[in-house]
């Protein structure tokens, strides 16, 4: 195993690069994005701390498809390719959890899919804060987020000024409390919950923050 560590901004792994190492992060806090040639970023997903990624392309030996960046300074566990290669070999168990975050994986890009096509800002928003809490992903996520509105911005593909109206929103309705540095959730079913609840049309926001009242 190495470790290396990334200042804010770094590049931690760049699309096109073959793939020689399993990764996951130690502390700190990244983002998966794509690029068109001509700039145009698209945010995947956040990957915080505790997180194994880049499965898939170690799996099928391909070059990585998308950049990986820190947004703080992180630090960052490597697994040779071959280390992963003879646990994948040796160890059912090791399989079994390979194939559940693989499941969880594919259940997060699904739905964030459907929810950049179907959703307003604010519940894209609330769906972003709520994909860091996943269980299967993230099983021992803090409820305190250290991270800012324009990290929020980048990891849901919406402007920091937006994303500030949604925050205060979400904090209005007794989901989260914003604070110096970062954010702390007070309600995650509620959160997670938003998307549906209140997420279709302002209308229907509106209601929902009447009976929270």
């Amino acid at each position: 195993m190495q470790e290396r560590r990334f200042a804010r901004g770094a590049c931690i792994a760049g699309a096109g690069q073959q793939v020689e190492h399993w990764m996951a992060l130690i502390d700190g806090f990244a983002k998966m994005s794509v690029a068109s040639e001509g700039g145009r970023v698209s945010t995947l997903t956040g990957v915080s701390a505790g997180v194994w990624f880049g499965e898939g392309s170690v799996i099928k030996r391909e070059a990585r498809r998308y950049d990986v960046f820190a947004l703080r300074p992180t630090r960052v566990a490597l697994m040779p390719r071959r280390t992963f290669e003879w646990l994948r070999e040796t160890s059912i168990a090791f399989n079994h959890y390979l194939q559940e975050l693989l499941n969880a994986r594919l259940s997060l890009f699904i739905g964030a899919l459907a929810h950049e096509r179907l959703l307003d800002t604010d519940a894209r928003v609330a769906h972003c804060l709520a994909s860091l809490f996943n269980p299967e992903l993230y099983p021992d996520a803090p409820r305190h987020l250290q991270v800012g509105q324009t990290e929020v911005g980048l990891l849901a593909n919406v402007s920091r000024q937006r994303v500030n109206v949604a925050l205060q929103r979400l904090q209005a309705l007794g989901l989260i409390r914003l604070e110096r540095r970062g954010l702390t959730v007070l309600d995650l079913p509620g959160l997670d919950g938003f998307r549906a609840a209140y997420g279709s049309d302002p209308a229907s926001r509106e209601a929902g923050a009447a009976r929270r009242a």
